[in-house]
């Protein structure tokens, strides 16, 4: 057999196995036609579906029935359904879902906790597309709302936040409240033990600041729930450029009252570790004075904000009270979207999207539980084992014990911080 026989051979071989391979495709293609492009029980979706029956309602004659819904009246859905239109409005052959429908699913969804085969079913739509629609019509909030109801600070943003935090919780020169939290989720395929945290179940975690009025200012979403040992903040963009010096914030203030000076600091918990910028309390364990106790109390107090921030945003949005059950991606944008859509309804109407006892009331430092510490929650706050060996850099400690003293001062101190923070101690104002 000579060489152009072999050639011969060898492309008559080639071309038979490409017919095959095509005949294989066809084949496939064919044995998964679509039965219907249509579900029959999903056509008599304009008659029988839930947003043209009980929605519409709602919205046309009952408005607070509309607010337990969606969280929001109706004049903020119309605006946030023009907001989204944009980025939504759907050009097909057949008659596509409407931006507004597509919104009202969602804001169940994400309210109610259900799962999307049960929204398929009121809806009357396919549940490949409600997932479909969840994840674009959260895309589209964030994209739409967090330039407005979630931007960069600037320095008069940081301002206003110091005021806050001074006026409503006595704290001076706090630009926020930082703390994090695990998002429930259900395991991601091939993540092995990335997301599985010490809780026993598997999360990414949400780091959030907020201000003195429970609304967010930053947050870093999607750090694996394993994530320990002060990664999370250490790793996140602002930690680093805290840690850097490039964040924008105002420049050392006066304590009030005085000509000390001191610089812009946020508040968090033992976890995180002293810095200028990051105030935490002292460790319980080797408390030594009632002024330490007393500035332990005082954090706390600026602290809570956070923790109530959370606490709010879980009870209103209780997708966020179970395992989200869709890909991690999906899931990261439905947090993002959850984040901003609680500053636009709070901006819009604070008192009754949190009414007063959702959170903790305090009379003279007596403190009474808000309504989300007594629910079970299904994302729990972050609980960061301590960075390393956590040494203090001297001049971080130095502010501390300077702020510590000033609370100390007829100036700093408020009338009912020694009966709250030394109740069952000796009381040594000296100290």
């Amino acid at each position: 057999m000579n060489c152009l026989q072999l050639r011969v051979i060898f492309t008559i071989l080639l071309l038979s196995g490409a017919y095959l391979h095509v005949t294989s495709i066809y084949l496939r293609k064919r044995r998964y036609k679509r039965r219907w492009w249509i579900r029959p029980i999903n056509r008599t979706r304009n008659d029988l579906g839930y947003f043209n029956k009980q929605f519409k309602e709602a919205y046309e004659t009952d408005h607070e029935e509309f607010f337990n819904m969606t969280r929001m009246i109706p004049s903020q859905y119309d605006h946030l359904c023009n907001l989204v239109r944009p980025l939504l409005t759907k050009r097909s052959l057949r008659e596509p879902i409407s931006v507004n429908e597509r919104v009202a699913v969602t804001l169940l969804f994400l309210a109610h906790g259900d799962s999307a085969k049960s929204k398929a079913w009121d809806f009357r739509i396919g549940k490949s597309t409600i997932y479909k629609i969840i994840y674009e019509t959260c895309d589209a909030i964030w994209q739409a709302l967090h330039e407005q109801y979630l931007p960069k600070p600037s320095k008069e943003i940081w301002e206003m936040i110091i005021d806050g935090f001074w006026n409503k919780w006595n704290f001076p020169n706090c630009i926020g409240a930082l703390d994090g939290k695990h998002i429930t989720i259900q395991a991601p395929p091939n993540s092995h033990s990335l997301n599985y945290n010490y809780k026993g179940f598997f999360s990414f975690i949400l780091m959030a600041i907020c201000d003195a009025n429970y609304k967010f200012i930053w947050v870093d979403v999607g750090d694996y729930g394993s994530n320990s040992d002060g990664g999370v903040w250490a790793n996140s963009n602002l930690g680093r450029s805290l840690e850097s010096g490039t964040v924008d914030i105002p420049a050392p203030k006066l304590l009030p009252g005085t000509t000390t000076l001191l610089p812009c600091t946020l508040v968090g918990d033992e976890v995180f570790p002293l810095k200028t910028y990051l105030m935490r309390p002292y460790p319980r364990k080797s408390l030594t004075s009632d002024s330490q106790r007393i500035f332990n109390y005082r954090s706390s107090r600026a602290r809570r904000t956070i923790e109530n921030a959370f606490g709010i945003l879980t009870s209103r949005w209780r997708i966020l009270r179970r395992s989200i059950q869709c890909k991690e991606e999906t899931a990261h944008k439905i947090v993002l979207a959850l984040v901003v859509l609680h500053n636009y309804i709070m901006s819009f109407n604070e008192r009754k999207y949190y009414p007063l006892h959702f959170v903790d009331q305090e009379v003279n430092g007596i403190i009474t539980p808000g309504q989300w510490r007594n629910e079970e929650l299904g994302s729990h706050i972050v609980r960061i084992s301590q960075v390393g060996s956590n040494r203090t850099a001297y001049t971080a400690s130095v502010q501390r014990d300077i702020l510590r003293k000033y609370f100390m001062t007829n100036i700093g101190a408020v009338d009912w911080q020694f009966d709250c923070a030394l109740r069952g101690y000796n009381i040594n104002i000296s100290s």
